[in-house]
């Protein structure tokens, strides 16, 4: 799905260049682990999402606390996330607080550790996801190719990004160039003069970097298309590989289909051909109409029954504020009631997590 990104200012302007192997080895010399670090979180007392509501403080903890849940998560992206207003929204919307904020940034933007930390402050777990684009939505746009990427073009730009994060000592869910099977973005291996292969690449490319940085606690996932909008092709050249990967993310929207399960089941069973990942639906919602209410309600059904998904993201967004239909589903009443009662159904995960299941 093709949403209208808004992008926030960079805090600074960052350099592009190359990394050389010396700046690689001092890189590895010099990272350290992370202080231990004390966060207020909101605990959904109040009706507005506030440090100050529940008083109660938690440790932040390492990004191992987050992988396997002994319950579901519950997320939403929102347009103006990770706003304390927006996330108040939801939670009166659907009776339930949030443990994922998602939210967007565009390419040679740099990392705003205050959303990040606006996030934890109000009890979710962020999700970033990052989008190797300029501030246009065209589909080919060959400065930012999954080529340069890997060259060390952007090496630069993509250390400072990493330090940044390292620097909150805290997890950070990082989805990097969603949707890659579709043909709609610039980092489509279709588009910007990109080839066969160049994205698992770029991908670990990026993953590398992060890691010779000491950036650790970083959650990757990797977010392909539902394959009903990118018919044709493979998921398993596109995937960079179990060691690269903490979470498989799926993107999948109702357009009229009367069931969830018709959108999602095909995906998940090609994706288990190759990884046994956990599974988070990354980005969900339905179109408006009559099945809508019936389409919301198998969601909630095919969650609860399907192994190792460990929840979903509902793309909380009107047609203004960048969905393709207006996914909101507190819209229609009958739909509101459908998403209330399934949140319900699910063993929801806990903030913190209470117990985390060992693999």
């Amino acid at each position: 799905m093709k949403p209208l990104t808004v992008w926030r200012t960079g805090r600074r302007r960052v350099r592009a260049g190359v990394l050389t192997g010396l700046l690689l080895l001092g890189l590895v010399s010099c990272s350290s682990g992370g202080d231990e670090t004390v966060v207020q979180v909101w605990d959904g007392s109040s009706s507005s999402p506030s440090p100050s509501a529940s008083g109660t403080e938690i440790k932040a903890e390492s990004k191992e606390t987050y992988l396997h849940p002994d319950g579901q998560y519950f997320g939403v992206s929102t347009f103006h996330a990770p706003a304390r207003a927006t996330t108040a929204a939801a939670y009166r919307a659907s009776g339930r607080h949030p443990r994922i904020l998602s939210y967007y940034q565009g390419w040679k933007q740099s990392f705003s550790a205050s959303d990040a930390e606006l996030s934890y402050k109000q009890g979710a777990l962020p999700l970033l996801t990052w989008e190797p684009r300029g501030a246009n939505l065209d589909s080919d746009q060959p400065q930012y190719s999954l080529k340069r990427i890997t060259s060390g073009y952007y090496d630069s730009y993509i250390i400072e990004f990493a330090r940044d994060v390292k620097a909150t000592g805290r997890p950070l869910a990082l989805r990097f160039a969603h949707e890659m099977n579709g043909d709609w973005y610039p980092w489509s291996e279709v588009n910007s003069g990109n080839s066969r292969g160049d994205y698992v690449k770029a991908y670990r490319h990026i993953h590398d970097l992060f890691q010779a940085v000491g950036a650790t606690d970083v959650i990757w996932i990797w977010s392909p298309n539902a394959l009903r909008g990118a018919k044709g092709v493979a998921l398993k050249p596109l995937y960079p590989g179990d060691r690269y990967v903490d979470w498989v993310g799926i993107d999948g929207y109702g357009f009229g289909e009367k069931t969830a399960t018709e959108v999602l089941q095909p995906t998940l069973d090609e994706v288990r051909q190759f990884s046994g990942k956990p599974v988070l639906l990354t980005e969900t919602g339905s179109s408006p109409g009559s099945q809508q209410p019936g389409w919301t309600a198998d969601l909630f059904r095919w969650l609860k029954a399907t192994p190792n998904v460990i929840g979903f993201v509902w793309f909380q967004h009107s047609v203004d504020e960048g969905g393709q239909y207006d996914y909101r589903f507190d819209i229609n009443p009958t739909t509101k009631a459908a998403f209330r009662h399934g949140l319900d159904s699910l063993h929801l995960r806990s903030w913190p997590v209470a117990n985390v299941v060992t693999q």
